[in-house]
């Protein structure tokens, strides 16, 4: 007879508790809700996303560190991590000019601010400096020694990816010099230290679909829907802008490495939610490293590329600022000149690196890029203010894509990618070692109400002529009665250890 097929009702409840994906899209929804009915109660939920964001910030340092060094150590060469490294930002300059270069082609046809005749006298620009903190960008200079670290613990106590990059590449630098035979303790020790904090990054996934709630609540409570309707030109054309680009991307990793951007997009469907939901793309880190390394890419390359694009690679920025930058000029009256829109992404592509961590970094390029010109108010900048909440989403969608297919590429380039591993891993299949990397990351692991399912479906279902109830054993490992196990745990135990 067939086994009786679950209710509806049950599919979906063990999909709830099963599925990130499906709890972090219902959080969406409701914290949509939330923010549209009950306003003022949304903003008092803002400690919601900040606390969630605050533990996944503690592990991304560690996690970075441990990455790299084991990646070091076991890669056995140091000139290829530092090949790996050069390549790295050689895509990353190509990548993030291309996204520059789009975005004002896009500014220039559809012409976003044009008739809005603004008068800049008339803009509040104290809500700039609030949103800012009265910060400035720092000179190229000043981001080349603030990478350099001044303390061991003081790169992991501020949370400097880069600080903790350098370190993590002297130690692993230093392991290969002094070998294995002289610290034979030191590689394992960081490698079981990797694997905690991927345990304790499973613990925290779990909240991931409460923060969810919280940061869109927020997000609609302040800014409500309407700032939609206002500024939709704009919107409509970055996002344009922004699928163009990853249409580019697709193009790229197809050529580059034979991979399918798509597919790719449907394995990190869940870290992609959550970091629309948060609209930080370092939440998501520490799970889109796990998932590169499983789909193929070796360790230093993972370690040293994606966290390096999160100070480097900032297209959905580099997108949103020439963009930005066009729609200011536009919306104030000023026509800007062939020779000002080069000046535009020269200056850019200089103030959007390091742009990462700094409060209201959009709006400091987008001052520095105004005072630079010239000719448009840097006050103008505020006529972004209500939209560039909106903008996060597009952000955070094409600076995510765009380091990952970098990891990809360089990996490919570098011959670092296992091609096989990769394919069989975008189109679903289990290879090797997959379950287990699914438990260290918190998913995959049943708990108690799914084994309540499964015992009600059991009593559902009959019972066939033959079976372990009709004799009276209970099922054991590999189908042994419980009679035979402890002959076979001894039988393992007296069999001489493999070295």
């Amino acid at each position: 007879m067939p086994q009786s097929v679950p209710s509806l009702p049950r599919r979906v409840a063990r999909m709830l508790r099963t599925s990130l994906f499906a709890q972090v899209a219902c959080a969406l929804v409701l914290g949509i809700l939330v923010g549209k009915l009950w306003p003022d109660v949304a903003t008092d939920l803002q400690p919601l996303g900040d606390g969630f964001t605050r533990l996944i910030k503690t592990i991304i340092s560690p996690l970075v560190f441990c990455v790299v060094v084991v990646g070091i150590a076991k890669a056995g060469d140091l000139k290829a991590f530092g090949r790996i490294g050069l390549k790295a930002l050689i895509w990353f300059e190509v990548a993030s000019t291309l996204a520059l270069l789009i975005g004002l082609l896009a500014a220039n046809i559809v012409q976003p601010g044009s008739g809005m005749n603004v008068d800049p006298a008339t803009l509040d620009t104290s809500a700039v400096d609030a949103k800012t903190g009265g910060g400035s960008l720092p000179s190229t200079t000043e981001f080349v020694v603030n990478a350099l670290p001044t303390s061991f613990i003081g790169a992991f106590a501020e949370n400097s990816l880069l600080q903790v990059l350098i370190l993590a590449c002297l130690v692993g630098a230093a392991l290969l010099h002094l070998g294995h035979t002289k610290v034979p303790q030191v590689l394992p020790a960081i490698e079981q230290a990797q694997e905690i904090i991927f345990a304790i990054v499973g613990f925290v996934m779990r909240l991931a679909p409460i923060a969810v709630f919280g940061a869109m609540a927020v997000l609609i409570g302040q800014y409500g829907l309407g700032v939609i309707e206002t500024y939709a030109k704009l919107i409509i054309l970055c996002y344009a802008a922004a699928a163009l680009f990853i249409a580019l991307l697709a193009v790229a990793l197809k050529a580059v490495t034979g991979l399918s951007l798509w597919k790719f997009l449907r394995y990190i469907r869940e870290e992609m939610l959550l970091a629309l939901g948060t609209a930080s793309t370092e939440s998501v880190m520490p799970r889109v490293m796990q998932k590169l390394r499983k789909a193929g890419a070796r360790d230093d390359a993972v370690g040293l590329v994606l966290p390096t694009g999160y100070s480097f690679n900032l297209d959905g920025a580099s997108l949103y600022l020439s963009i930005g930058t066009l729609f200011i000029s536009q919306a104030v009256g000023v026509d800007l000149s062939l020779g000002q829109q080069i000046t535009v992404v020269l200056v850019l592509m200089l103030t959007s690196k390091g742009m990462a961590g700094i409060p209201g970094s959009a709006f400091l390029a987008l001052s520095a890029t105004a005072s630079s010109l010239g000719a448009i108010p840097a006050g103008a900048v505020a006529l972004l203010l209500g939209v560039d909440r909106i903008m996060d989403s597009m952000r955070v969608v094409t600076n995510l894509l765009g380091n990952c297919v970098a990891v990809f590429a360089v990996s490919r380039w570098e011959g670092a990618l296992d091609i096989e591993r990769a394919k069989k891993v975008l189109n679903g299949e289990h290879t090797s070692g997959q379950e287990e990397d699914e438990e260290s990351l918190g998913l995959g692991v049943p708990d108690a109400s799914d084994a309540s399912d499964a015992s009600d479906e059991a009593k559902e279902a009959p019972v066939r002529p033959g079976a372990h109830a009709a004799a009276g054993t209970a099922p054991t490992s590999q189908g042994l009665p419980d009679s035979a196990v402890p002959a076979q745990s001894a039988a393992k135990e007296s069999a001489p250890e493999a070295h």
